[in-house]
Protein backbone atom coordinates (compact mmCIF):
# COMPACT_ATOMS: atom_id res chain seq x y z
CA UNK A 1 0.00 0.00 0.00
CA UNK A 2 1.32 3.54 -0.32
CA UNK A 3 2.04 5.57 2.28
CA UNK A 4 -0.45 8.45 1.38
CA UNK A 5 -3.42 5.69 1.21
CA UNK A 6 -1.94 3.85 4.47
CA UNK A 7 -2.59 7.55 6.10
CA UNK A 8 -5.69 8.09 5.24
CA UNK A 9 -7.18 4.44 5.76
CA UNK A 10 -5.58 5.15 9.23
CA UNK A 11 -6.78 8.97 9.42
CA UNK A 12 -10.31 7.21 8.95
CA UNK A 13 -10.39 5.44 11.80
CA UNK A 14 -9.09 7.95 14.00
CA UNK A 15 -11.65 9.57 13.06
CA UNK A 16 -14.37 7.39 13.62
CA UNK A 17 -12.88 7.07 16.93
CA UNK A 18 -12.72 10.69 17.88
CA UNK A 19 -16.39 11.18 16.54
CA UNK A 20 -17.08 8.62 19.47
CA UNK A 21 -14.94 9.79 22.33
CA UNK A 22 -16.04 13.80 22.07
CA UNK A 23 -19.06 15.02 23.70
CA UNK A 24 -21.65 15.04 21.55
CA UNK A 25 -22.90 18.88 20.51
CA UNK A 26 -26.50 18.55 22.03
CA UNK A 27 -24.72 18.13 25.09
CA UNK A 28 -24.72 21.27 27.12
CA UNK A 29 -23.12 23.53 26.93
CA UNK A 30 -23.61 23.12 23.19
CA UNK A 31 -21.55 25.46 22.07
CA UNK A 32 -18.90 24.58 23.68
CA UNK A 33 -18.92 20.90 22.45
CA UNK A 34 -19.63 22.27 18.49
CA UNK A 35 -16.71 24.51 18.80
CA UNK A 36 -14.26 21.64 19.97
CA UNK A 37 -15.85 19.32 17.74
CA UNK A 38 -15.60 22.01 14.66
CA UNK A 39 -11.83 21.62 14.63
CA UNK A 40 -11.36 17.98 16.40
CA UNK A 41 -12.60 16.63 13.24
CA UNK A 42 -12.12 19.04 10.67
CA UNK A 43 -9.86 17.05 8.57
CA UNK A 44 -5.88 16.62 8.54
CA UNK A 45 -3.42 14.32 7.96
CA UNK A 46 -3.87 12.39 11.87
CA UNK A 47 0.20 12.21 11.98
CA UNK A 48 0.67 12.03 15.44
CA UNK A 49 -1.96 9.47 16.51
CA UNK A 50 -1.03 7.36 13.43
CA UNK A 51 2.79 7.75 14.57
CA UNK A 52 1.38 6.20 18.28
CA UNK A 53 -0.41 3.35 16.82
CA UNK A 54 2.16 2.87 14.92
CA UNK A 55 5.22 2.51 17.35
CA UNK A 56 2.66 1.03 19.02
CA UNK A 57 2.13 -2.22 16.81
CA UNK A 58 6.16 -1.90 16.22
CA UNK A 59 6.27 -2.96 20.26
CA UNK A 60 3.52 -5.55 19.21
CA UNK A 61 0.84 -3.34 21.64
CA UNK A 62 -2.57 -4.04 20.77
CA UNK A 63 -3.45 -0.74 18.96
CA UNK A 64 -7.11 -1.31 19.51
CA UNK A 65 -6.26 -0.23 23.38
CA UNK A 66 -4.10 2.22 22.42
CA UNK A 67 -6.06 3.90 20.18
CA UNK A 68 -8.28 5.92 23.09
CA UNK A 69 -4.24 7.17 23.63
CA UNK A 70 -3.93 8.52 20.03
CA UNK A 71 -6.99 10.15 19.99
CA UNK A 72 -6.16 11.93 22.78
CA UNK A 73 -2.73 13.19 21.27
CA UNK A 74 -4.73 14.32 18.26
CA UNK A 75 -6.70 16.38 20.73
CA UNK A 76 -3.29 18.29 22.20
CA UNK A 77 -2.77 19.21 18.97
CA UNK A 78 -6.12 20.27 17.92
CA UNK A 79 -5.87 22.74 21.38
CA UNK A 80 -2.69 24.21 20.09
CA UNK A 81 -3.99 24.70 16.35
CA UNK A 82 -6.85 26.64 17.61
CA UNK A 83 -4.75 28.65 19.83
CA UNK A 84 -1.74 29.21 17.61
CA UNK A 85 -4.62 30.91 15.07
CA UNK A 86 -5.93 33.18 17.62
CA UNK A 87 -5.45 37.26 17.00
CA UNK A 88 -2.91 37.24 20.04
CA UNK A 89 -0.93 34.90 18.10
CA UNK A 90 -0.83 34.33 14.64
CA UNK A 91 -3.65 35.49 13.74
CA UNK A 92 -4.64 33.28 11.14
CA UNK A 93 -8.65 32.94 9.51
CA UNK A 94 -7.95 29.12 7.68
CA UNK A 95 -7.10 26.42 8.96
CA UNK A 96 -7.71 23.26 7.49
CA UNK A 97 -9.01 24.90 4.57
CA UNK A 98 -12.05 26.08 6.93
CA UNK A 99 -12.25 29.56 8.98
CA UNK A 100 -10.76 29.00 12.48
CA UNK A 101 -12.27 28.16 15.40
CA UNK A 102 -12.37 31.67 16.62
CA UNK A 103 -13.99 33.31 13.03
CA UNK A 104 -16.76 30.54 13.48
CA UNK A 105 -17.23 30.88 17.26
CA UNK A 106 -15.58 33.79 18.67
CA UNK A 107 -12.41 34.69 20.63
CA UNK A 108 -13.46 33.68 23.55
CA UNK A 109 -15.23 30.21 22.47
CA UNK A 110 -12.27 29.33 20.67
CA UNK A 111 -9.85 30.01 24.00
CA UNK A 112 -12.16 27.60 25.64
CA UNK A 113 -12.45 25.25 23.20
CA UNK A 114 -9.09 24.86 23.47
CA UNK A 115 -8.72 24.94 27.00
CA UNK A 116 -11.29 21.77 27.10
CA UNK A 117 -9.92 19.53 24.26
CA UNK A 118 -6.45 19.58 26.47
CA UNK A 119 -8.27 18.92 29.57
CA UNK A 120 -9.88 16.07 27.76
CA UNK A 121 -7.35 14.31 26.49
CA UNK A 122 -6.00 14.24 30.19
CA UNK A 123 -9.40 12.61 30.84
CA UNK A 124 -9.27 10.14 28.08
CA UNK A 125 -5.93 9.36 28.31
CA UNK A 126 -6.64 7.90 32.14
CA UNK A 127 -9.32 5.55 30.73
CA UNK A 128 -6.91 3.57 28.73
CA UNK A 129 -7.95 -0.06 29.89
CA UNK A 130 -5.84 -3.01 29.58
CA UNK A 131 -2.74 -2.45 30.08
CA UNK A 132 -1.33 -1.63 33.50
CA UNK A 133 -1.05 1.38 35.12
CA UNK A 134 2.30 2.12 35.78
CA UNK A 135 2.56 2.45 31.96
CA UNK A 136 -0.41 4.39 31.50
CA UNK A 137 1.05 6.66 34.20
CA UNK A 138 4.01 7.66 32.49
CA UNK A 139 2.46 7.71 29.32
CA UNK A 140 0.43 10.38 31.09
CA UNK A 141 3.41 12.16 32.05
CA UNK A 142 4.95 11.72 28.56
CA UNK A 143 2.09 13.77 27.14
CA UNK A 144 1.79 16.29 29.76
CA UNK A 145 5.69 16.84 29.75
CA UNK A 146 5.33 17.26 25.74
CA UNK A 147 2.32 20.11 26.37
CA UNK A 148 3.50 22.32 29.28
CA UNK A 149 6.25 24.67 29.99
CA UNK A 150 9.05 22.16 28.82
CA UNK A 151 7.56 21.13 25.75
CA UNK A 152 5.29 22.80 23.27
CA UNK A 153 4.08 25.74 25.15
CA UNK A 154 7.84 26.02 26.19
CA UNK A 155 8.35 26.83 22.65
CA UNK A 156 5.79 28.68 21.66
CA UNK A 157 6.83 31.35 24.22
CA UNK A 158 10.56 31.05 22.98
CA UNK A 159 8.99 31.65 19.50
CA UNK A 160 6.61 34.98 20.14
CA UNK A 161 9.92 36.45 22.12
CA UNK A 162 11.55 35.49 18.63
CA UNK A 163 9.93 37.57 16.38
CA UNK A 164 11.74 40.47 15.08
CA UNK A 165 14.85 39.96 16.82
CA UNK A 166 17.91 38.06 15.11
CA UNK A 167 18.18 34.92 16.96
CA UNK A 168 21.00 32.08 16.79
CA UNK A 169 20.99 28.68 15.18
CA UNK A 170 20.58 27.35 18.38
CA UNK A 171 17.93 28.85 19.66
CA UNK A 172 15.84 28.50 16.47
CA UNK A 173 16.41 24.56 16.90
CA UNK A 174 15.14 24.78 20.45
CA UNK A 175 12.04 26.82 19.35
CA UNK A 176 11.61 24.57 16.83
CA UNK A 177 12.18 20.85 18.81
CA UNK A 178 9.65 22.44 21.31
CA UNK A 179 6.58 23.97 19.38
CA UNK A 180 6.62 21.23 17.05
CA UNK A 181 8.61 18.51 18.04
CA UNK A 182 7.80 17.99 21.61
CA UNK A 183 4.56 16.89 20.46
CA UNK A 184 5.77 14.62 17.64
CA UNK A 185 7.84 12.96 20.11
CA UNK A 186 5.75 12.04 22.73
CA UNK A 187 3.29 10.56 20.02
CA UNK A 188 5.75 8.13 19.02
CA UNK A 189 7.02 7.72 23.24
CA UNK A 190 3.64 7.60 24.32
CA UNK A 191 2.35 4.42 21.69
CA UNK A 192 5.76 2.37 22.61
CA UNK A 193 5.87 3.17 26.14
CA UNK A 194 2.12 1.94 26.24
CA UNK A 195 3.56 -1.26 24.42
CA UNK A 196 5.80 -1.99 26.74
CA UNK A 197 9.29 -0.76 24.95
CA UNK A 198 12.65 -1.32 26.82
CA UNK A 199 15.36 0.82 27.34
CA UNK A 200 16.68 0.42 23.55
CA UNK A 201 13.69 0.11 21.80
CA UNK A 202 12.08 3.49 23.53
CA UNK A 203 15.67 5.36 22.78
CA UNK A 204 15.95 4.26 19.15
CA UNK A 205 11.87 5.30 18.65
CA UNK A 206 12.94 8.78 20.54
CA UNK A 207 15.76 9.40 18.89
CA UNK A 208 13.43 8.64 15.44
CA UNK A 209 10.73 11.04 16.62
CA UNK A 210 13.04 14.05 17.10
CA UNK A 211 14.63 13.78 14.01
CA UNK A 212 11.29 13.44 12.05
CA UNK A 213 9.88 16.69 14.64
CA UNK A 214 12.81 18.61 13.70
CA UNK A 215 12.59 17.81 9.98
CA UNK A 216 8.60 18.32 10.29
CA UNK A 217 8.97 21.98 11.31
CA UNK A 218 11.47 22.61 8.86
CA UNK A 219 9.12 21.53 6.25
CA UNK A 220 6.61 23.72 7.09
CA UNK A 221 9.14 26.87 7.20
CA UNK A 222 9.59 26.05 3.91
CA UNK A 223 5.90 25.46 3.01
CA UNK A 224 4.99 28.61 4.21
CA UNK A 225 7.41 30.40 1.59
CA UNK A 226 6.62 28.16 -1.54
CA UNK A 227 3.65 26.04 -0.60
CA UNK A 228 0.32 26.28 -2.40
CA UNK A 229 -2.00 27.62 -0.03
CA UNK A 230 -5.39 25.66 -1.48
CA UNK A 231 -3.27 22.39 -0.67
CA UNK A 232 -2.18 23.71 2.40
CA UNK A 233 -5.61 24.79 3.87
CA UNK A 234 -4.05 27.69 5.69
CA UNK A 235 -2.40 31.02 4.47
CA UNK A 236 1.18 31.26 3.22
CA UNK A 237 3.49 33.77 4.49
CA UNK A 238 2.49 33.77 7.41
CA UNK A 239 5.79 33.42 8.86
CA UNK A 240 7.19 36.28 6.73
CA UNK A 241 4.50 38.76 7.81
CA UNK A 242 5.01 38.31 11.69
CA UNK A 243 8.62 38.56 11.12
CA UNK A 244 9.34 35.38 12.49
CA UNK A 245 12.82 32.99 13.05
CA UNK A 246 12.71 30.50 10.67
CA UNK A 247 15.04 28.18 9.07
CA UNK A 248 14.62 29.66 6.01
CA UNK A 249 15.46 33.07 7.23
CA UNK A 250 18.47 31.58 8.57
CA UNK A 251 19.80 29.12 6.55
CA UNK A 252 18.33 30.00 3.29
CA UNK A 253 16.00 27.83 1.42
CA UNK A 254 18.30 25.28 0.18
CA UNK A 255 20.30 24.42 2.87
CA UNK A 256 16.81 24.39 5.11
CA UNK A 257 15.87 21.93 2.14
CA UNK A 258 18.90 20.02 2.64
CA UNK A 259 18.61 19.86 6.52
CA UNK A 260 15.30 18.76 6.09
CA UNK A 261 16.65 15.72 4.16
CA UNK A 262 19.55 15.40 6.75
CA UNK A 263 16.75 14.79 9.52
CA UNK A 264 15.00 11.59 7.17
CA UNK A 265 18.16 9.84 6.76
CA UNK A 266 18.61 9.81 10.96
CA UNK A 267 15.63 9.39 11.54
CA UNK A 268 15.67 5.64 9.46
CA UNK A 269 19.27 4.95 11.05
CA UNK A 270 17.67 5.51 14.63
CA UNK A 271 15.49 2.53 14.46
CA UNK A 272 17.51 -0.18 11.85
CA UNK A 273 17.91 -2.10 15.41
CA UNK A 274 13.75 -3.10 14.01
CA UNK A 275 14.43 -4.28 10.84
CA UNK A 276 12.16 -4.07 8.10
CA UNK A 277 9.41 -3.66 11.16
CA UNK A 278 10.07 -0.33 10.99
CA UNK A 279 9.48 0.05 7.21
CA UNK A 280 5.99 2.10 8.16
CA UNK A 281 7.81 4.34 10.18
CA UNK A 282 10.44 4.97 7.62
CA UNK A 283 8.05 5.41 4.58
CA UNK A 284 6.16 8.20 7.64
CA UNK A 285 9.00 9.77 8.07
CA UNK A 286 9.81 10.30 3.58
CA UNK A 287 6.58 11.33 3.75
CA UNK A 288 6.51 14.30 6.27
CA UNK A 289 9.68 15.70 4.98
CA UNK A 290 8.40 15.42 1.42
CA UNK A 291 4.88 16.72 1.32
CA UNK A 292 3.29 19.36 -0.27
CA UNK A 293 1.10 20.14 2.81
Amino acid sequence: MEIKDYIKEEAGIINEALGRYLPQESLFPEKLHKSMRYSSLAGGKRIRPILTLEAAKLIGGDKEKILVAACAVELVHTYSLIHDDLPCMDDDDLRRGKPTNHKVFGEGMAVLAGDALLTYAFEMMAKVEGISAPRVLEAIRELAEASGNRGMIGGQVADILAEGREISGEDLEYIHTHKTGALLKASVRVGAILAGANKEELEALTEYAEQIGLGFQIVDDILDIEGDAKKLGKNVGSDLGLDKATFPAIYGLEESKKMARETFDRSKEAIELFGDKGDILVKLAGYIIDREY
